[in-house]
């Protein structure tokens, strides 16, 4: 294919590229209205019918439902292509970035050509282990044929859709195939429909007890810079929507500073947040979580397409302690660790976290409730005895922001070693992402990597 002349480039309109895809997302849609008729058609037949007859029936509308689900899966790789493409052709036309324009085209042809790939059966040999590591997962999986790929989106999508090492796309198809019937309603079904900002990837979902669910915003596995936020106490699906603005503006912010490059957000509430300080005051819940945190950090960096993406964690409230006990172990996938609001990270020193030197941060406003509320046991007697030993000492004693946490040192007291940055003084627990904010800003040059440009 011959590249794109400049006069192309600028008259083409990433908008109506992106129109189409909204087009094919919606006859996704589409069919898995059909799909739900269909469904409720065959359950009263087979109350109703019995016999040889009755079973020929349900086999022929079995077999309706699958090509209906390889329709839609198809319908959704074509939107992936197109949205990726129109994301693509924004990125390249302010600065005439002819060459970036036509890899986007090409590998775009390239899976449009492949559509509706004829579904081959189930591969051959075992399948990965549950103990295979996300490497090995992507190796297998990279060993499959598109019909093979498609047969396992198509037949075994929950299972397909929550492997770490299975490319973004993949678990996206899977997943939204695989939510039919879920109850999961609000705020997280209506992002994936939304055509407003970058294409969400549903990369892992489960509706169990309060909810789980991890969405990219921007496919991971081609941008150059990919942000995961892990959120704080009594994050579940209920509030997942803010939870998910709140990552989108991180790089809505990078792509205002770069627009250049392409930058995916994910918020990934992949581990059970406490619902209650009571349960916020331990490190169950972050024990549980760390692993499986990093398997998916690992995940990322095993499916990612050419030259290795900057990859920044940023952990907020409960969630720093969730990225802290990950980072403190060797060999987290993380190029940069970020905590706000935190209410210590489970160390005491940016020493001891597994991170290149210099790419840990964090920032606490001072108007931040998580340092006057998860203050440590032996600070709090120290704050009684303060109180009572002079006047005026509660004002003293607790009229003042502490550094000794629930879980260590605050990553933001300049003895904890990280590089801190700005945040506004009346943000709150929740204004680190507030638009045209100080911390907002530094998040977003974090993720760019661009360190020199950070408020001190």
């Amino acid at each position: 294919m011959t590249a794109l002349g400049a006069g192309a480039l600028a008259a083409t309109d990433p908008g109506a590229w992106q129109q189409v895809a909204l087009d094919w997302r919606a006859w996704a849609a589409t069919a898995g209205r059909w799909v739900a008729e269909l469904r409720t058609c065959a359950a009263g037949l087979r109350a109703a019918w019995k016999g040889a007859a009755a079973d020929a029936l349900a086999a022929r509308i079995g077999g309706l439902l699958r090509r209906l689900d390889l329709f839609r899966l198809g319908c959704w790789a074509a939107d992936q292509a197109l949205s990726e493409f129109a994301a693509a052709l924004a990125r390249a036309r302010p600065g005439g970035d002819i060459a970036s324009a036509t890899r986007a085209d090409e590998d775009t042809a390239a899976i449009l050509d492949g559509l509706f790939a004829v579904p081959a059966g189930p591969p051959g040999g075992d399948p990965p282990a549950c103990t295979a590591g996300p490497e090995e997962v992507a190796r297998w999986w990279a060993g499959l044929s598109a019909g093979q790929r498609e047969w396992l989106c198509a037949a075994r999508p929950g299972w397909v859709g929550s492997l770490d090492g299975v490319p973004a796309a993949a678990r996206d198809r899977a997943n939204r195939l695989m939510i039919d019937g879920l109850p999961i309603a609000g705020s997280l079904p209506d992002r994936l429909a939304d055509g407003d900002g970058p294409r969400a990837y549903l990369l892992a979902v489960d509706p169990a007890g309060d909810g789980r669910a991890v969405v990219a915003l921007g496919d991971p596995d081609k941008a150059t810079q990919v942000v995961t936020q892990v959120p704080g106490m009594t994050a579940d699906l209920a509030s997942y929507g803010g939870e998910l603005a709140r990552a989108e503006r991180i790089a809505v912010r990078a792509a205002e500073l770069a627009p250049e490059r392409a930058t995916s957000a994910i918020m990934w509430l992949g581990y059970d947040a406490p619902d209650f300080l009571g349960e916020a005051s331990g490190r169950s819940s972050a024990n549980a979580g760390a692993p499986a945190l990093r398997r998916f950090q690992a995940g990322l960096r095993a499916t990612h397409e050419g030259a290795p993406a900057r990859q920044t964690v940023v952990g907020h409230s409960y969630g720093s302690l969730v990225v802290g006990t990950a980072a403190a172990r060797p060999g987290f996938d993380a190029d940069s660790l970020v905590f706000v609001g935190s209410p210590g990270v489970g160390v005491d020193s940016a020493k001891d976290l597994h991170a290149p030197p210099g790419e840990v941060w964090a920032s606490t406003s001072r108007s931040d409730i998580i340092q006057y509320a998860a203050v440590s046991p032996r600070s709090l007697v120290e704050d009684l005895v303060v109180s009572q030993a002079r006047p005026a000492g509660a004002l003293l004693a607790f009229g003042r922001p502490e550094d000794d946490l629930y879980f260590g040192t605050n990553p933001a007291d300049p003895s904890f070693g990280a590089r801190r940055f700005a945040s506004r003084p009346g943000g709150g627990h929740l204004g680190y992402w507030d638009e045209g904010g100080p911390a907002l800003d530094a998040l977003a040059a974090i993720a760019l990597g661009r360190g020199d440009v950070i408020p001190r």
